[in-house]
């Protein structure tokens, strides 16, 4: 059996590379449990100053393994959440908050697609870095899920409300984009990637974290892109419409009225009349509710979120519409979003667990600080 991720130790840099290109190195189960196993190995080893991520081939990371999920949501005649699914996403969870408190730099090469449980990964890098051949989106609503991985705390901080835009239409961002909004912080052309990991190889290392992070940057600011496409960034008249919206349906007419004119609004309209009306309310209420929140307290309402989303009937008909059968017909359960009431809305945010014993209050022994 091929192994799932590669590593290596080089003077000083820890390089993981994700090894699953069959599925664009998706994340299962075993992944995240050997990318957290790994880091917290490292965390410790004096061996390592700063950590690379990479993804084998053409992919950083297309996501979460949701195949695997759809099977053990299928395969579970009760109403409780599968114990597999369950520790998927525990697992996850604590990896994305693992790397977003790290002591030490951690570099990750978003090359190619990144998106859902890969852009969970990519954002808590300290070092983030974009190529013109990146493809970034948290397109969750297309399977009856919603952007978890984090996604309640980096949309909600994305500008201009740009955050709803994403979080509801699950459209694609170019690398520019990605700087532009905050996910990322370098766009460097992907021919570079060896000269640079070459430069990491032969730099002397101190024993300061914060010191090593001051080199990282000077590396990457000698070869960084200073223009790179956004076509969000063309757009800042479109998403100050974006700021003051109070509902879903008043982003459902925004977008109806400006994508007759607007190509790439068009496309955002476009996935977002064809995902999960369930989805939809529940991202804004989700996006809504999180603003306040700090990073330990997101990751514990998503995993709230998760469990209820994978009883629900959308979430497990979205797979199975766009990955299984690949039919691309999901017969969305209510089926319009005028249908899906409050209560409904309401049902997702039912607390499972006190936060005494939450799966996810070992968040104080993987991380190093509280993000706020």
């Amino acid at each position: 059996m091929t192994d799932i991720i590669l590593t290596e130790i080089k003077n000083g840099v820890g390089i993981i590379t994700l090894n699953s290109p069959r599925t664009l190195n998706a994340i299962s189960k075993d992944m995240a449990d050997a990318l957290l196993l790994k880091l917290i190995e490292w965390k410790n080893d004096k061996r390592v100053r700063c950590l690379f991520f990479q993804g084998n081939l053409k992919a950083f990371c297309a996501g979460g393994d949701v195949k695997n999920l759809y099977v053990a949501i299928k395969n579970n005649p009760t109403q409780n959440i599968t114990k597999d699914a369950l520790e998927f996403f525990i697992l996850e969870y604590t990896l994305d908050f693992t790397i977003h408190t790290y002591s030490k730099p951690i570099i990750a090469w978003g090359d190619g697609i990144v998106m859902g449980g890969g852009l969970g990964i990519f954002v808590g890098a300290s070092h983030r870095i974009v190529t013109q051949r990146s493809q970034l989106a948290m397109p969750e609503i297309s399977i009856g899920l919603y952007p978890d991985v984090g996604g309640t705390w980096f949309l909600n901080r994305m500008p201009n409300n740009w955050g709803i835009y994403f979080g509801l239409t699950g459209a694609r961002m170019t690398g520019g984009d990605a700087q532009f909004l905050g996910l990322a912080d370098y766009v460097i052309n992907s021919d570079l990637k060896e000269s640079f990991i070459n430069k990491l190889l032969i730099q002397d290392w101190d024993l300061s974290s914060e010191q090593n992070k001051k080199k990282i940057d000077t590396l990457l600011s000698e070869i960084a892109s200073n223009e790179a496409f956004s076509p969000a960034k063309e757009r800042i008249d479109f998403s100050n419409t974006l700021i003051n919206i109070n509902s879903v349906l008043e982003f459902k007419t925004i977008l109806e009225r400006e994508a007759i004119e607007d190509e790439w609004i068009q496309a955002g309209l476009l996935s977002f009349q064809a995902g999960s009306p369930t989805s939809a309310m529940v991202i804004y209420e989700q996006l809504k509710r999180g603003k306040s929140l700090n990073l330990k307290e997101v990751f514990y309402s998503e995993l709230n979120l998760s469990v209820h989303f994978s009883l629900s009937p959308d979430f497990p008909e979205g797979v199975r519409a766009l990955l299984i059968d690949k039919d691309q017909r999901p017969n969305w359960q209510p089926s319009t979003l005028e249908s899906v009431d409050q209560m409904r809305i309401d049902s997702y945010f039912i607390p499972i667990w006190d936060n005494l014993v939450h799966p996810l209050n070992t968040f104080e022994a993987m991380g190093d600080k509280i993000v706020n």
